[in-house]
């Protein structure tokens, strides 16, 4: 059974899915030429392109050893 995803993982795999879409929106609504990947809708192009970097930040926050921070108080 793999080991339980920490909130703090959590929080930045959204962070980073909500960051890449808006950067991505931007990106496509600046662009002359909007077709960021030909096959897929305008619309629905940031949303998609946005789950590669959340998902690198996922896996890498997940991955990573965390330091222990020993008992409370000392």
């Amino acid at each position: 059974m793999p080991a339980p995803v920490e909130k703090k993982v959590t929080a930045a795999t959204v962070a980073a899915y909500l960051a890449s879409t808006g950067l991505l929106a931007i990106l496509t609504a600046i662009q002359d030429n909007s077709g960021l990947v030909g096959g897929l809708p305008d619309g629905v192009e940031p949303f998609l392109l946005a789950l590669v970097p959340t998902a690198i930040t996922f896996v890498s926050g997940w991955a990573a050893r965390h330091t222990h921070r020993g008992p409370a108080g000392v």
